[in-house]
């Protein structure tokens, strides 16, 4: 089992109440912002009174290192993204499947957003872990070897993504306060 702690934190110089309504409410729309995801869709909504449930489907960009092309698909860098964003205390809580090892690859945390001072610090906590004995139509010899890169894959991904989209996030609201 490999297992990998999520700690990120970005910082946008927007007010707390637009940042998370824009995350929340704006991703389709936030995609040409972002170099390594080529779409995003949405699956389903469901708003209530304090509770936002929406499942997306993430293309991410990116390749497949050399060697681990055999194993490997473009699948792995394509996840479906369940959150639930609570407004109450301007959180989501999210979990991820790749389409690609989805008995293997589990991921999963909660993202803060929090006033700082004019703006909006934003931290995210999870883990992503990878359960080599799952690695299905993989050698045994080489499950470790795999799921090592699969960590190193995933891991840079999601480090990239957080930032990418922050700054995205921060472009699109300059562009609309314009």
């Amino acid at each position: 089992m490999f297992a990998m702690k999520i700690a990120l934190a970005v910082r946008l110089p927007f007010p707390r109440s637009v940042v998370y309504a824009t995350y929340r409410d704006k991703m389709l729309d936030l995609v040409p912002y972002m170099a390594n995801v080529r779409a995003i869709e949405l699956q389903s909504r469901q708003d209530g009174e304090a509770e936002t449930q929406l499942v997306t489907v993430w293309h991410g960009g990116g390749s497949i290192p050399g060697p681990a092309r055999a194993f490997l698909s473009e699948d792995l860098l394509s996840w479906t993204d369940y959150a639930t964003w609570k407004s109450t205390d301007f959180s989501v809580d999210w979990r991820t499947e790749t389409h690609a090892f989805t008995e293997a690859v589990r991921s999963g945390g909660r993202n803060l957003f929090l006033e700082d001072g004019d703006g909006t610090r934003i931290e995210s906590r999870g883990e992503l872990n990878i359960d080599t004995k799952q690695l299905k139509g993989i050698p045994s010899f080489v499950a470790g070897s795999i799921a090592s890169t699969i960590e190193d894959l995933l891991g840079k991904q999601i480090d990239s993504n957080f930032k990418e989209m922050g700054a995205g996030v921060s472009r699109y609201l300059q562009q609309q306060a314009s």
